[in-house]
């Protein structure tokens, strides 16, 4: 039997994950020579769509026709926010109360999330959009994952973890021998589980192995909306803050408390450039205790005030 997989494709869509999402599928229907999979194209105009990199696409049809299908994937890319609309919420919601599986690709999430669909649950995004979606949804157990599988709602990260996602489906519908041969086809020998994390770590890209950096990073990650000092920092992984002041130096050639501010401020860019949230709500969800120290510090680093960098 074939399976239907409708995508609703947003503007501003990311070309690679619709490649990592329907590639694996032609292949598999390629190699097993059936019609195991077909796929739907729909748009908000019912005729084309537009992906970040500006290629055009044609579609099969709108929002408001969805066919009766096996899985609806939504997938979206950069500024998804500006295309958030009843028009498309609606028609998520009817799938739902229809009991449609629905999926989201990319920044996709983000559209369930808003739609309701997501609280309470596991989901995963790209990377880029994790400290605004944590903001502005913080009733979705948001995960690292390249994708989460074992959900109500299927959801992966984008960019070739679309692909990870598309061949785990492959080996549930019809088995590994088919989705390895898929992947090997694909001249892809890189396949992650759906517990893989999105982004090298910093100890990796670094070239660490320090278990007490290692901790101390994560120690950090975990507080930047309320910061600990470099001395709490060392006395829970048990070295002096001699030492792991000499750990940032040689690893990271910066201070602990130097290199805990960058975090916070790299937080605070992308809150500032993908949220509504005020100047205020940003300083306060990155540790900082006035809006008036944040706009220093923030012009210091990046040459430009928070008010501002909205309209860089």
């Amino acid at each position: 039997m074939t399976k239907h997989v409708v995508f609703l494709m947003i503007e501003d869509f990311a070309n690679l994950a619709f490649s990592c999402a329907v590639e694996p599928l032609r292949i598999a229907n390629m190699i097993s020579g059936d019609a195991l999979y077909k796929w739907t194209l729909l748009s908000e105009n019912g005729q084309t769509v537009t992906c970040s990199g500006g290629v055009v696409m044609q579609v099969d049809g709108g929002f408001d026709d969805i066919p009766k299908c096996d899985q609806l994937f939504v997938l979206s890319g950069s500024n998804m926010q500006n295309h958030v609309r009843s028009e498309l919420l609606n028609p998520l919601r009817r799938q739902r109360t229809l009991g449609t599986p629905i999926g989201a690709l990319c920044s996709g999430a983000w559209i369930l999330a808003k739609a309701g669909l997501l609280n309470g649950m596991q989901a995963a995004i790209h990377w880029e959009y994790h400290d605004a979606f944590m903001e502005e949804f913080p009733d979705v157990n948001l995960v690292r994952n390249v994708f989460v599988a074992d959900e109500k709602f299927l959801t992966a990260s984008g960019g070739t973890a679309t692909a990870d996602l598309m061949l785990h489906c492959v080996e549930m519908d019809h088995g590994s021998s088919l989705a390895m041969d898929v992947a090997d086809q694909m001249v892809y020998s890189g396949v992650r589980n759906a517990t893989a994390e999105q982004r090298v770590s910093l100890q990796a890209r670094n070239g660490m192995r320090n278990r007490h950096l290692a901790k101390a990073l994560q120690i950090m990650q975990d507080s930047l909306e309320h910061p600990i000092s470099p001395t709490k920092i060392a006395k829970e992984i048990g070295i002096s803050s001699r030492q792991l002041e000499r750990l940032f130096g040689r690893y990271l050639n910066s201070s602990p408390k130097r290199f805990h501010l960058e975090m916070r401020l790299e937080r605070a860019r992308h809150l500032l450039m993908q949220t509504e949230a005020s100047v205020i709500d940003v300083a306060m969800a990155c540790g900082f205790e006035t809006a008036g120290h944040f706009s220093r510090v923030y012009r210091t680093a990046y040459g430009i005030s928070p008010s501002m960098q909205r309209y860089k």
